[in-house]
């Protein structure tokens, strides 16, 4: 039995965990040892009424994934906003469970329930079995993306 729910202070370790055990070779030797340190963002985040962060818990109440929601305005689509999804992580013990397929079915849910045009996300190039997965979900690579790290 998985749930999803709204990540709270109790789950920013597990978090930081699992996004930083998945860590593509852009952000590795980026990141801080100490979840601690991940505290003032977190905080921030869960104070945006823009958006939200979500965990999946196990039968036992183990965070086991987790994944980013933002909420964009826009102009396009006579001014339906738009739903950016990020850091979608399942920890590496529990791919291939359908826990991922849980989580963007929830996000997708959430999606509708605002109105939402389309979900969008990035890849990194690297995770090609993430590119299976999303195509397997119905999500077409219909642009290029770009990005300039500044740290």
């Amino acid at each position: 039995m998985i749930k999803i729910e709204k990540a709270t202070h109790g789950h920013l370790a597990d978090i930081v965990a699992i996004i930083n055990a998945g860590a593509t070779s852009v952000r590795k030797g980026k990141e801080f040892g100490s979840f601690e340190e991940y505290r003032p963002a977190f905080e921030a985040m869960l104070a945006a009424p823009e958006m939200d962060i979500y965990v999946a818990l196990d039968a036992a109440g183990e965070v086991i994934g987790t994944y980013q929601i933002h909420f964009l305005k826009g102009l396009a689509f006579q001014g339906r906003p738009r739903v950016e999804l990020e850091s979608v992580h399942v920890r590496a013990d529990q791919r291939g469970s359908g826990v991922g397929k849980l989580m963007m079915a929830h996000a997708e849910k959430l999606a509708v329930e605002s109105g939402a045009c389309l979900v969008q996300l990035t890849s990194n190039k690297e995770r090609e079995g993430s590119h299976h997965f999303y195509k397997r979900l119905g999500y077409n690579q219909s642009h290029l993306g770009y990005k300039k790290m500044l740290i």
